[in-house]
């Protein structure tokens, strides 16, 4: 049987943005929502709204049995996760599978082999995919032995982590064992999950990711590689396809080896394998892999054209890869600005409040993905952001234009935002000449306050 029926188990822009793709393929929404989301933009779009819980959530979002539990009653075929919340816990994939629910997304199976960097790292080496030297520690005596050899600077990393937490940067051998119990304690308080492993520090490195396709059967396609280098605290805030600056052949390089890995895996649905380039030494090795729909996806559907949420409802439908690496076409440039209610000013504090007027940008390649119109809330539940804006054209440098333009005619009322912010860094020179590594916005905020767009 087709699927006829998702709930969406999520909030948001990315609940917008299911719920629009199913009403063009003629699905029915049903939208799990916290009690802080029901009069939401979401809520009003999706054919039917169920509240979940209240609005923290771990009282809502991230209760896998309710979840479930809501899809079954509500008759729904099928679960989309979106990303973030349940997006990669392989307890709900697992439980979607012994409910007879469709989850739209990896096996429970493959999400717990890409969940645990180590066992994720050990993947990609049995794939032939390059990993960064370093390796897994049981004890301080192996961790210095190992230290030794990989030489400082090193990265001491959380084996469950992500967004930097668990994470520690070790200049010195003898302050290994300290980064290693500050590392363990942090990840153990953020992911249940103290241990930790070390990784070669890259001094100057860039952030590079393939988007991937499979079908489950081991055929796995790429649609291009993003360049996610603009990062503050590890989390990502201005992406663009394709990659700045790199030579085809390095390029072709990095995107056989996303694909390996998922044929590795015979990875099932849309899924990024995420690569840390080393610019010193041109090299690129293996850092994760995220088992669900990016935040990002946007500027590879702009250039390819695909519909990556319809392509993910269509394998877990059973149809396949409908898109053969010969037809992706890679068309032009796209960059995104994603715009949260924080203040630059302040250390992008979150703004949370209401919404007295969104005014957002249109024109020739310019999409925004957002769930906020004039009187929404910024609940201060959850994460502060607000949209996605995102700009394509046949060139970079025309796409960058366009995207400045598009800032300069968002305005936003009743919170704090971070455009200005945006506009600033799209019109840094470093910024515009392209390739810039992770360390661009710690040297870019040293440079003077950040406008503040109110």
């Amino acid at each position: 049987m087709p699927i006829r029926r998702i709930l969406i188990a999520n909030r948001g822009e990315i609940a917008v943005r299911v719920i629009r793709t199913c009403k063009a393929l003629g699905i029915e929404t049903v939208l799990a929502a916290s009690e802080a989301d029901l009069g939401s933009l979401g809520a009003r779009l999706a054919d039917r709204t169920l509240c979940i819980g209240p609005p923290p959530s771990t009282q809502s979002y991230l209760k896998v049995e309710t979840v479930v539990q809501a899809a079954l009653g509500s008759g729904c075929d099928a679960i989309h996760p979106g990303y973030g919340f349940l997006s990669e816990r392989a307890a709900l994939a697992a439980l979607c599978e012994a409910e007879g629910v469709t989850f739209i997304g990896p096996t429970s199976a493959q999400i717990e082999a890409v969940g645990d960097k180590l066992r994720a790292r050990a993947e990609a080496e049995a794939a032939g995919v390059p990993t960064a030297p370093g390796g897994s520690v049981g004890s301080l005596d192996e961790a210095r032995a190992l230290g030794a050899r990989i030489g400082a600077p090193i990265l001491v990393k959380a084996v469950g982590g992500g967004g930097g937490r668990g994470m520690k940067r070790v200049d010195r051998l003898e302050d290994l064992p300290e980064a290693m119990s500050l590392a363990s304690a942090e990840a153990g308080a953020a992911f249940g999950d103290e241990r930790v492993y070390l990784e070669r520090f890259v001094a100057r490195g860039r952030h590079v990711e393939v988007q991937v396709l499979g079908d489950g059967a081991g055929q796995v396609v790429h649609l291009g590689e993003r360049d996610c280098s603009v990062q503050r605290r590890y989390q990502k805030l201005i992406e663009e396809t394709p990659a700045p600056g790199l030579s085809d052949d390095f390029r072709a390089a990095i995107r056989k080896a996303a694909v390996r890995f998922g044929e590795h895996l015979n990875y099932r649905g849309a899924g990024t394998v995420e690569f840390l380039v080393d610019v010193e030494r041109e090299e690129f090795y293996f850092l994760e892999m995220n088992a669900r729909i990016q935040v990002e996806h946007p500027v590879t559907e702009m250039v390819t054209g695909a519909d990556l949420v319809a392509e993910q409802i269509a394998v877990a439908d059973g149809q396949g890869l409908r898109i053969s690496q010969e037809d992706v076409r890679l068309r032009g440039a796209a960059i995104e600005c994603r715009i949260n209610a924080e203040d630059p000013a302040r250390d992008f504090a979150p703004s949370p409040g209401r919404v007295l007027e969104a005014a957002w940008p249109s024109g020739p390649g310019i999409r925004v993905d957002s769930h906020i119109v004039s009187g929404a809330m910024v609940p201060p539940y959850y994460d502060s952001l607000m949209a996605k804006i995102i700009a394509h054209g046949p060139d970079r440098q025309t796409a960058l234009a366009r995207l400045r333009k598009a800032l300069a005619e968002t305005h936003i009322e009743g919170v704090t935002t971070n455009i200005g912010f945006h506009a600033r860094v799209l019109a840094d020179p470093e910024f515009a000449r392209g390739g810039v590594d992770t360390a661009y916005l710690p040297r870019f905020l040293e440079r003077g306050p950040i406008p503040v767009e109110a």
